[in-house]
């Protein structure tokens, strides 16, 4: 595609966000790219990147072109982005010409909008503070509150890209085994800092049409999720309940500790979801899982109180640690969301605790930064069920590295880890 053919996509693509704007956009861009597929890998990418580009300076742009009298479009967003940001300078000339393929020459209002914002920056001093932040005006004191003074420290690395993070699979495989099999693919692999069993990737590279990902030696997924399966330390021999399964990714992680030995359960009220789950296990080896759909009224629950070595709760969140990944994510977010989601938090977790064994763990996780989902619900988990405490990680009842945890809980950010933004706390039912 040319220059101007990718350009005229991108804006194509950012007229269909707009027209839905509660559905993800990752999931509106793998429909728009299946619907066209003559666009050609590399083009998706260049496509990819001018679009979360603009979805990650989405408030600053609508505020530079509302400032100077502008109608937001998704052709003005994308003239902003060029004339504002350094990094994407281009002369707009020479792409909307209305020639084959290419976006429609500028009207007047458009060329004198670029010109009045070209060269002006991104950012501006009579900025709102969450306008700068890219945040929701209702969710910034929150952010304050879980962050404090690094509050612009942590939300720029959220600002930057994601990066792409592997999951060895030692039920196959060996980190120096994965990372000379991706290699011999020419995509180069270096080993994690944090998870003992990551691989990270620079760049974006096609590792699902790779042989090490289709024969199961690999799994995406972020080095945050990856320290989540560590903190619960699931062992070989275990009862392990995966609460919150979804498409089972940790419960992948899981299995692989548990050298495929023992019993997990993984549950979700999805079954699209469980039902995704099935070529990952598969592909990954794994036969000691079953799946479990949760509906209303079931008592499968029920006749397995109290009989599991480990439950993973990895509760449905804001997702506010994901940002780099999801950038429209943070636009879609309610305030009535986070409320919501608490009180199903809460009910969650006090339902998962039934399950756990005396003596056994339960893990709660999220992938939010916010108190309200992470600390808050632990305290007042706490405190409704006395007969669980906080437990501080030692090296032998779990994976985590050593000094990662504080009193039992782990909290790690894109800024301070180089990770999603994910949260765990790790608590023990009274043997008694």
């Amino acid at each position: 595609m040319t220059p101007s053919a990718r350009l005229s996509a991108a804006i194509d693509l950012l007229a269909a966000m707009e027209a839905t704007p509660q559905r993800p956009a990752d999931a509106l861009a793998n429909a728009f790219f299946r619907e066209r597929r003559y666009i050609g890998g590399g083009d998706r990418r260049a496509i990819s990147a001018r679009v979360w580009r603009v979805l990650r300076h989405w408030r600053r742009l609508h505020w530079w072109i509302e400032r100077v009298g502008g109608k937001v479009t998704p052709r003005t967003l994308v003239l902003a982005m060029m004339a504002l940001d350094p990094d994407a300078r281009e002369n707009p000339q020479h792409l909307f010409t209305g020639e084959r393929y290419a976006p429609l020459g500028l009207i007047g209002s458009e060329s004198s909008l670029y010109t009045q914002l070209e060269g002006q920056g991104l950012l501006h001093p009579d900025m709102p503070a969450a306008v700068r932040l890219e945040v929701p005006d209702w969710l910034l004191p929150r952010l304050e509150r879980a962050f404090g003074e690094g509050l612009e420290a942590e939300l720029a690395a959220m600002d930057g890209e994601a990066t792409l993070d592997l999951r060895v699979n030692l039920l196959k495989s060996d980190r120096p085994t994965a990372q000379a099999a991706l290699e011999g693919e020419g995509i180069h692999a270096v080993d994690t800092t944090l998870s003992p069993w990551g691989l990270r990737v620079a760049g974006r590279q096609p590792i699902t049409s790779c042989a090490a990902f289709r024969s199961g030696l690999i799994e995406i997924q972020d080095e945050g999720s990856q320290l989540v399966v560590a903190a619960v330390g699931a062992r070989p021999g275990m009862r392990v309940l995966d609460y919150c399964a979804g498409a089972a990714g940790k419960t992948l992680g899981m299995a692989m500790t548990m050298e495929n030995r023992g019993h997990i359960v993984a549950c979700d009220v999805s079954e699209p979801r469980l039902e995704g789950a099935v070529r990952r296990l598969r592909r990954a080896g794994v036969h000691n899982a079953e799946r479990h759909l949760l509906v209303a009224g079931d008592r499968w629950a029920r006749r397995r109180s109290g009989s599991f070595d480990r439950v993973l709760v990895d509760a449905p969140c804001t997702g506010t640690g994901t940002w780099r990944r999801n950038p429209d994510a943070r636009l879609r977010l309610r305030e009535q969301d986070l409320v919501e989601l608490t009180e199903k938090q809460a009910a969650i977790m006090d339902r998962a605790a039934a399950l756990v064994r005396p003596g056994g763990r339960m893990v709660y996780a999220t992938c939010s930064v916010l108190r309200e989902e992470n600390g808050d619900q632990i305290a007042a988990f706490l405190a409704r069920n006395p007969a669980f405490s906080l437990v501080v990680p030692d090296g032998t009842e779990d994976d985590l590295p050593a000094g990662l945890s504080r009193d039992g809980q782990v909290s790690l950010t894109p800024r301070q880890h180089h990770t999603d933004g994910f949260f765990a706390a790790i608590m023990q039912r009274e043997a008694g």
